[in-house]
């Protein structure tokens, strides 16, 4: 599959190059999915002329692990990418996420919750989901006494820290002169539209996790920035992510890069393959004797 040159002079007129990147998470090994993502991207870089950069998300200390980051290393080289070194690992950069939550939190637009999984499914409205299918959060803790806030903490119980989007949006709505957007571009046929955002989707989101002081929707977007990605290309399975995503950089005043979300692959039932249901690995399927090509073919990129 050939790419024609989508670069876009709006995200930034002092990027040289545009800028790719696969970014996965070392908790399991590498599917044919993930092999569909780091190739499209791979492959935009080439025909574009860009660079291509590889990242570490590991901010889920108690799931990743080194062996699986090798593997995953060794996966892609396997498959003929190469990348920019050194590698970015969020794990090493957690003092950098702090410092965008402390922005976040000094503007007001957080709140501790110290809610569990199960608390939250409790007293959710059933029906209500979030995009990723969990129960909509239902504002547990919202509004909790400041004594009762700092006695919590001081007996040391874990919270996260949620966006008020009632408030974000709120925000947001009287700094802007218009609405909240992104550009999704077609690289197979070289044009672009504007998308209007919809983090209300995600109501009152995770921003940093219990065990660490950040999430995936904050990590993701300083990142892209620090690193100048000009163009992010990923699975349509974040497709609704990138709401939240652009309502974050506008709160923390970082660029808009461009996205592509791409097909995902599913099994006969059309269920995404993922590493939690054990889907077979791109590591298997190179013990049973599929080469480079292959993996090309099965993932329908030729």
């Amino acid at each position: 599959m050939s790419y024609p040159n989508t670069q876009r002079p709006h995200y930034n007129a002092i990027m040289s190059q545009p800028v790719f990147r696969f970014a996965p998470s070392p908790n399991g090994a590498l599917h044919l999915g993930h092999a569909l993502s780091a190739l499209v991207s791979y492959d935009m870089a080439r025909a574009m002329g860009g660079r291509f950069l590889l990242r570490i998300e590991d901010i889920d200390l108690a799931r990743c692990c080194p062996e699986f980051e090798a593997q995953m290393l060794d996966d892609l080289a396997w498959l003929g990418l190469s990348w920019e070194q050194p590698v970015r690992r969020q794990s090493e950069h957690f003092e950098i996420y702090r410092q965008a939550l402390g922005k976040l939190d000094a503007m007001g637009l957080l709140y501790p919750c110290f809610a569990s999984r199960k608390e939250i499914a409790d007293h959710a409205v059933p029906g209500q989901s979030d995009p990723d299918g969990a129960p909509l959060y239902p504002g547990l803790h919202k509004g909790m006494p400041r004594d009762e806030m700092q006695r919590r903490k001081r007996a040391g119980e874990p919270f996260a820290l949620r966006l008020d989007m009632e408030r974000t949006l709120a925000t947001v709505k009287t700094d802007m002169s218009k609405p909240l957007t992104f550009c999704e571009f077609d690289p197979e046929h070289g044009n672009a539209k504007t998308i209007a955002a919809t983090p209300e989707r995600w109501g009152d989101a995770v921003i940093a996790r219990k065990d660490a002081p950040t999430s995936y929707h904050l990590s993701v977007v300083v990142d892209d920035a620090l690193q100048g990605v000009t163009h992010v290309t990923r699975g349509l399975d974040l497709y609704a992510a990138t709401g939240i995503h652009r309502l974050l950089q506008t709160l923390l005043e970082l660029p808009e890069p461009d996205y592509h979300h791409h097909r995902l692959l599913t099994d006969a039932q059309g269920r995404k393959l993922s590493k939690s249901h054990k889907d077979k690995s791109l590591v298997s399927l190179r013990e049973d004797g599929a080469s480079r090509s292959d993996i090309r073919r099965m993932a329908g990129l030729v």
